[in-house]
């Protein structure tokens, strides 16, 4: 008999709409990254997505709410104090994170900085809360005239190097990284410290995808921890491995964009080992989401829904295909950072029949259905940390 397959499938910051304590966070009560984005295009035609039910939670211009969507949808709540990437995922895989990891919108401070210079060799640039490509634009020539790093935050809990592959290389970069991680201990234990090569000249830099991310380890064993000692295959691809420093992960690989992150998904679904495959297509949150290119957004979404009867289509009755987000990050919005929103869940399984669940408490509700398919039954209660 065939193993049983599951895929988990990120729309990177493809939220869904405000949540209630969005106010707290700073973020419009009208945010809807997927709303606002099909909005901005003047509607979308997303056929599979339609077919799936994702018009049954969010209003989408071009998407329809179907009588009979082929999934179980619903809108996921976040109960984890964050709207970041770590946090998103680590919630999904039942870890809720009720103390924010710290932000810095003025910068890091003094020791923080005097160390991460001990460690470059350098003094660096830039220390403030910045768009990562318009801090490249703004200090990328005193960058490669200098050879100092350019060290930049955002909204998010994220120490950043950026650096030009011609002036540091790569291996460096990820060293001074690398040494970044273990040097961010509390009370500055950030959730990410990330490398940010770019390449290019002056007024034409654009970051490659050599970038790294260097996360906190998980604080407590996760689902994908329980899937693996119920000896169910676990593959991560895209920035998965590096989200939970591969734990609970047993093979991963890293993606250059979505084309190659939904590629290596079919790839896996073609090799038949079953198991879970954890896939993040980053290009949404990264590439338009930040950048507020809300035109880039529903290219890429459309993209998308075209490639995704290639995975249905490889699907059969015992697997399931569930997509989700990790945060908001409404490209109409003001500013560059995430908005904090509710999430889709798009719950897809060969043979039976779906339904509109509503709202729906915690992120968790994606990795509890990752156990259910693989008959593991007992309850799973999120941890809280």
């Amino acid at each position: 008999m065939a193993r049983a397959r599951a895929i988990v499938l990120v729309i990177d910051s493809g939220g869904v709409g405000a949540a209630p304590d969005v106010a707290t966070f700073g973020d419009s009560p009208n945010a809807n990254t997927l709303g606002n984005t099909a909005k901005a295009a003047g509607g979308l035609a997303l056929p599979t997505f339609e077919a799936l039910g994702l018009g049954c939670i969010t209003k989408i211009p071009g998407v329809s709410a179907v009588t009979q969507p082929s999934a179980t949808v619903a809108r996921l709540l976040e109960a984890s104090a964050g709207k970041d990437t770590i946090t998103g995922h680590w919630e999904m895989m039942g870890i809720v994170i009720r103390n924010a990891f710290p932000t810095y919108p003025n910068g890091f401070p003094p020791d923080v900085i005097e160390r991460f210079e001990a460690i470059a060799g350098a003094k660096v640039l830039g220390n403030v809360a910045a768009s990562g490509t318009e801090i490249i634009e703004r200090l990328g020539r005193e960058h490669m005239n200098t050879g100092r790093p350019i060290v930049y935050t955002s909204a998010d809990s994220v120490f950043q190097v950026a650096a030009h592959e011609d002036i540091v290389p790569l291996a460096t970069l990820w060293s001074w990284c690398e040494q970044a991680r273990a040097m961010l201990v509390p009370p500055n234990r950030v959730n990410r410290v990330i490398a940010r090569p770019f390449r290019g000249s002056p007024g034409a830099f654009e970051r490659t995808a050599n970038r790294r991310d260097y996360a906190v380890a998980p604080p407590r064993p996760s689902i994908l921890d329980a899937l693996e000692r119920a000896g169910v295959p676990t593959c991560g691809l895209g920035k998965i491995e590096d989200i939970f420093c591969c734990q609970g992960i047993a093979a991963a690989s890293r993606t250059a964009d979505n084309a190659e992150g939904i590629a290596r998904t079919l790839e896996w679904l073609d090799h038949g080992a079953g198991g879970l495959c954890f896939t993040n297509l980053n290009d949404f949150d990264s590439k338009y989401g930040h950048r507020r290119d809300a035109d880039g957004y529903a290219k890429a979404l459309i993209a998308l829904d075209r490639a995704l009867p290639q995975l249905l289509n490889r699907l059969h009755v015992g697997d399931r295909l569930l997509i989700t987000a990790d945060h908001g990050c409404d490209p109409t919005a003001s500013g560059t950072d995430h908005t904090r929103e509710f999430t889709p869940l798009v719950d897809y399984r060969p043979g039976v029949a779906g339904r509109v669940l509503g709202e729906l408490d915690s992120f968790s509700q994606v990795g509890e259905r990752v156990l259910q398919t693989f008959g593991i039954t007992e309850p799973w209660t999120p941890l809280i940390v």
